[in-house]
């Protein structure tokens, strides 16, 4: 199986610059990511910074075994794994990050998912939450990345853009208050379901449920090599494959 990572470049630099680090020391924004064009991203911190929500717990209702949570931000679904049992661990480029994640009790490094990471090939569920099959600017590389570090009856469970777009861009951190012209860009991934489950497909994953929860849309995937078993073929919740054929890409 490949894992050919991003090619290099800016990508992990600009989460540990100030406005980041500030707005989760702070608990809220404002904070985008600005495209050159202008258009802005708004990024959900006070979400981010507060307890896990219904939505969230949606998601980690349906975690197995050891929990690997990338890209955790300050820590609130390690956190709430934790108290429910789980051995769950974060990971994050950002110091400030790691840090409120440990300060929540949680456990976090701070490692891009890129970097060689504990336990990989066995850890039971990763998440991909916040927007974060954006990491890296290459959904493909991510998938093939993730398969790499699930045991093989593993799980990820990954949120995509309630919007149907696939969209790759440079962007750059935005505070709101200047920030943007001085801050380096990096690359970044925007993917609705549609997107997500033909990039899924295209590196043997498979759609094992799809959810609605607030507003916001996940899927849980297993890899193909995990579905040919036949104790797991029947916990397929239902049968999403002809969703694989996305339509074209959509960019806002």
């Amino acid at each position: 199986m490949s894992t050919t990572l991003p090619p290099p470049g800016p990508g992990h630099a600009p989460w540990t610059t100030d406005p980041y680090a500030n707005a989760l020391r702070n608990g809220r924004g404002p904070l985008f990511l600005r495209r050159p064009d202008g258009w802005l991203l708004p990024l959900d911190v006070e979400r981010w910074c507060a307890d896990a929500d219904a939505a969230d717990l949606s998601a980690l209702h349906r975690c197995e075994g050891p929990v690997i949570d990338i890209g955790c931000g300050p820590g609130r679904l390690v956190a709430a794994l934790t108290a429910r049992g789980h051995r769950a661990l974060g990971i994050d480029v950002s110091d400030a990050a790691v840090d409120h994640t440990q300060r929540l009790g949680g456990s976090a490094l701070r490692r891009s998912v890129f970097d060689p990471l504990p336990a990989e090939g066995r850890w039971g569920t990763a998440l991909l939450i916040d927007g974060n099959i954006g990491i890296g600017g290459d959904p493909g590389a991510l998938l093939r990345r993730v398969a790499v570090l699930l045991a093989p009856s593993g799980l990820l469970v990954a949120e995509a853009t309630p919007q149907d777009v696939d969209e790759r861009v440079q962007v750059r951190l935005d505070d709101g208050r200047g920030a943007a012209a001085t801050a380096p860009h990096f690359r970044w991934a925007r993917v609705g379901a549609p997107a997500l489950l033909r990039y899924a497909r295209s590196c043997d994953w498979q759609p094992v449920d799809e959810w609605e929860a607030d507003g916001r849309l996940f899927l849980a995937l297993r890899h193909a090599r995990t579905l040919r078993s036949p104790n797991l073929a029947g916990r397929r919740s239902r049968d999403l494959s002809p969703r694989c054929d996305a339509p074209a890409s959509h960019h806002r």
